[in-house]
Order: structure tokens, then sequence, then C-alpha cells
């Protein structure tokens, strides 16, 4: 079945506290239940994929500004019926920023996150159950342009935290990136 994969994966990966824990087990079940839930279709919640993306000497990190969220984000977005989420957080990382380096980082997931996306026109608030991968980058490739979003930048970890309140990517940028 096409979301044994992504099960898998998600039994397999250790997350960095309760939290974090919670989230993924509530992922397990919500695949486990919907067999559509790689399809942004499904209007309580579907499976997204996103790219924490890092510089090589891990010092720095890359975030975008989401024009429609306006909040500094990691790239990512909807898995729209494919059940590979790690090709699906390459395909938006390099979508959105237009880079070509990008190179996965270890075989399984860095991080889980379910968050509500508001109401926005038509679509009903619901659940984006995100699944993360780690990407390094070459700092010194230029971006593309993108019209989701109205900025991209590399940040330090400390600047980067200055950034947000958001708890998703402050657990990310706590968590130990190694090669």
């Amino acid at each position: 079945m096409h979301r044994e994969p992504l099960i898998t994966l998600l039994q397999e990966h250790t997350p960095a506290d309760a939290t974090e824990q919670a989230m993924t087990q509530a992922t397990i079940a919500f695949v486990r239940t919907y067999p559509n839930c790689f399809d942004r279709s499904l209007l309580i919640g579907h499976v997204t994929g996103s790219a924490w993306i890092v510089s090589p000497d891990r010092e720095q990190v890359l975030l975008i500004h989401h024009r429609k969220l306006d909040r500094w984000l990691q790239p990512g977005g909807h898995a729209d019926g494919d059940p590979d989420v790690a090709a699906v957080a390459l395909r938006e990382a390099q979508e959105e920023t237009g880079l070509t380096s990008l190179k996965r980082i270890g075989a399984g997931i860095f991080d889980v996150d379910v968050h509500e996306i508001p109401l926005r026109k038509n679509v009903p608030a619901h659940l984006h159950y995100d699944i993360r991968f780690l990407f390094e980058a070459d700092f010194m490739e230029a971006f593309g342009n993108s019209n989701e979003i109205t900025n991209i930048q590399w940040f330090s970890v400390e600047k980067a935290k200055s950034l947000t309140d958001s708890e998703s990517i402050l657990r990310m940028l706590r968590k130990k990136v190694v090669n």
C-alpha cells in the first residue's frame, strides 16, 4: 500500500520532545485512517512535505517569507497525491527557492508537525500533517523567484530564533544538525 513507506518512516522517527511525539502518533493515526491522506481535496487535513535547509557548515538555515501566511517558514507544500513525501519536500524547496544544489541529509524524517491552516476563501480551516526532511544547499547559490514568497534568506540560528514565535520552527532550530 502506498501509505506504508511513510508509516514506516514515522515509526522509525525519534521525536525531540513529548509534543513532537504526540504529533508523530497523530500523523500515523491520520495516515492509517485516510487512504487519500496525500490529497489536498481531503478538507479536514492532508499530508504535506517540507525541507529544513542548512548550509554546509550548519551555521545557517534558509527560510522563506510566505506571501499568504506573512511568516518566515521552511519551504514546503502539498503532496497533491504523491506518497513520496521526501520527493515532495525536495520539489517544493526547488520550486520556492530556485536552488539546484539541494542534497538530502540522512534517510529519515527530521521533524514532524501538525498545525492548523486558517480558513481562506472557500477552503475551510484544516490540518497540515507536515513531514520535514533535512537538506543541505550551497550557501553561495543564487535564489530563483516564486510568486508564493516575498523573500528568501539565510539566517544564523540565533537570528532565525528572533524572527518567529512558532514552536514548530523553534523546535527545528534547537535540533542538532549533523551529517
